[in-house]
């Protein structure tokens, strides 16, 4: 979506990025998406800043939680997020590139933990997400 090159990604991941309209519509790039790991990318602008003048804390935290969805997915499970938290540690602002790099650090059964770092362009840290899954059986 923002020139970002092409991605590299299993064919769950493909699968499932065709029909993400919502991660296209807010301008979400997945970059990279294999089982358990996963790199959203996000370029940041007017659309996405609050009236402060940074970028709303929404928006981030849903860029971390679609990396964190595409780790979880890209083998060809269904998982979902059962919940999450966030720390918002730097502010981000129009034409900073964001990046999500998501890791799986615990899968156990059907249940897992997922970390996220979010980083602009300067790898300055911008947030740092922590989220749970739950693998769940796809609809018949």
């Amino acid at each position: 979506m923002y020139g970002l090159g092409m991605a590299d990604m299993t064919p769950a991941a493909d699968e499932m990025q065709a029909g993400d309209q919502a991660s296209a519509w807010l301008g979400i790039d997945i970059v990279q998406a294999s089982p358990g790991e996963a790199v959203a990318a996000l370029r940041v602008v007017d659309h996405h800043c609050n009236g402060l003048g940074v970028c709303h804390g929404g928006f981030i935290f849903t860029l971390a939680d679609t990396a964190m969805a595409f780790a979880v997915n890209a083998g060809g499970d269904r998982a979902f997020a059962t919940n999450a938290e966030v720390d918002f540690v730097n502010g981000a602002r129009v034409g900073d590139l964001l990046t999500a790099k998501c890791t799986r650090i615990v899968e156990r059964g059907k249940a897992g933990i997922c970390d996220v770092v979010v980083t602009d362009q300067d790898d300055r840290i911008i947030a740092v997400f922590r989220g749970r899954t739950l693998a769940v059986k796809a609809p018949a």
